[in-house]
């Protein structure tokens, strides 16, 4: 099976979850500046998802650049992800609109986490769908950053219930660790050129 598919049902899933998130943010009524501080916990969580799924959207992209052909395991490995993705609405605004309490940004860490590890499961399957020898798990290299992010929601999660702020920057941290593209894939597709 080809690969087209699931990048074009994954972009268009991923475009609807950033909808869904900026419908949350209300218009206040007023005019005065003054009306918008009750909205910057909101805004707050909106801009830290919206950066978190534009993560994994670039980084899909990347990956599946270098992915020959998909099978079974791989499509549902990717619903699998798409899953824990179409959550971050709902957790960003339950973070959000309460103004980030412990109980909150505990489920939100646990989404998170649960998007990394979807994630993780998605390559997994796409190395066993390519083999351990072929030019995508060479590309892939041994995945430190995914697996230390990994580490970093597990962390992450049980600590916001002790101290949320702490939780927030270590998911903050992590976001800033992927802001510049993971271009392993791309490097590799131009090594080999067009195939």
């Amino acid at each position: 099976m080809t690969k087209g598919r699931i990048e074009a049902f994954s972009d268009g899933v991923i475009a609807i979850i950033i909808t869904i998130m900026v419908l949350e943010l209300k218009i206040p009524h007023g005019h005065e500046i003054g009306v918008l501080w009750p909205l910057l916990p909101i805004f707050l969580s909106y801009a830290l998802s919206f950066v978190f799924v534009g993560i994994y959207w670039n980084n899909h992209h990347h990956t599946f650049h270098a992915v020959k052909h998909v099978g079974g395991w791989v499509l549902w490995a990717n619903l699998h992800l798409l899953f824990w993705l179409s959550l971050i609405p709902f957790t960003t605004g339950f973070m959000g609109e309460n103004g980030f309490p412990a109980h909150t940004v505990a489920v939100y860490a646990v989404n998170m986490m649960m998007c990394a590890l979807a994630y993780f499961l998605l390559i997994r399957a796409l190395v066993a769908q390519h083999g351990v020898d072929s030019d995508f798990s060479r590309a892939l290299g041994s995945d430190r950053k995914g697996k230390l992010s990994l580490a970093a929601y597990v962390v992450a999660a049980p600590i916001a219930f002790v101290h949320p702020a702490l939780a927030m920057v270590i998911l903050a941290a992590v976001a800033l660790i992927w802001v510049v593209p993971d271009r392993r894939f791309t490097a590799a597709a131009a090594e080999h050129g067009p195939k």
